[in-house]
């Protein structure tokens, strides 16, 4: 079946989410902050730092402020190089505000998360807020927002050499963000779909999600939802995961998928 999702949902997901980042970091001292995490070239203290940025941003889109915010953002980041994307932007951010102490940035990390649940959770779900690729839906950002989180939980995690949960709560709006945002992702690439693109992904506890469009599929992928998480978060390759993708459009989802701009 194909989940509905939710506002209230998406917001608890968000919630649990940054209450597993937190338990992994609120004990860490200055060297454990500043520990590599699985961002290369960023520490566990760049990560908060970078999560910190883009839950303000997205305070400031519910608030009206999103273009001077990102103003701001881009201000901070200095001289953008021609062919930049936004990853480039972002690692720039961070860069420029590199060097405050851990135990501030993580009081900076916490003190967006709560605001960010405070605006997202005084929105409609449909309530059109600007983000970084367009205008967005509250939902679809909230959505984001997970999907960034928990991608940068992973980071942390790594570097720590610990565990993270695969929550069916938190994969399942990641999965059906990866797959609405297909289309978009293609586009950017340059490329056209040859038609409609559907998953057939087992959740951790052994059910089945069915993403799929009222037309029949082209191009149908397969797999345990976490690999298609991972995959989409641009964390592990496709060759190193149990998906399989066939139909004409298979290679280019793998390769495209994406749970961010």
């Amino acid at each position: 079946m194909q989940p509905t999702q939710t506002m209230d949902g998406i917001l608890a997901a968000l919630a649990d989410q940054v209450d597993e980042l937190d338990r992994l970091v609120r004990d860490l001292d200055e060297a454990g902050l500043g520990l590599p995490s699985r961002c290369p070239g960023w520490s566990i203290s760049d990560v908060l730092l970078h999560v910190a940025q883009t839950n303000e941003m997205t305070v400031a889109s519910v608030e009206g402020r999103f273009t001077e915010e990102a103003a701001a953002f881009g201000n901070r980041a200095g001289s953008v190089p021609p062919g930049s994307d936004v990853n480039d932007l972002a690692g720039l951010a961070v860069a420029a505000e590199r060097g405050r102490s851990g135990k501030e940035v993580y009081d900076r990390w916490r003190a967006s998360s709560t605001a960010q649940a405070a605006a997202l959770g005084a929105c409609e779900a449909g309530t059109r807020l600007p983000w970084v690729a367009g205008d967005l839906a509250a939902i679809t950002l909230a959505t984001t927002r997970l999907a960034e989180t928990w991608i940068h939980t992973g980071d942390v995690a790594g570097g720590l050499d610990r565990d993270v949960t695969s929550s069916a709560a938190r994969l399942q709006p990641i999965a059906r963000l990866a797959w609405r945002t297909l289309p978009y992702a293609f586009s950017s690439a340059g490329k056209v779909m040859a038609g409609p693109v559907a998953l057939q992904l087992t959740a951790p506890d052994g059910a089945v999600w069915e993403f799929a469009s009222d037309e029949p599929a082209a191009t149908t992928v397969s797999g345990p939802a976490l690999d298609f998480c991972l995959v989409a978060a641009r964390r592990v390759p496709p060759s190193e995961t149990a998906l399989v993708a066939t139909g004409p459009d298979g290679a280019d989802v793998l390769d495209l998928v994406r749970t961010f701009a």
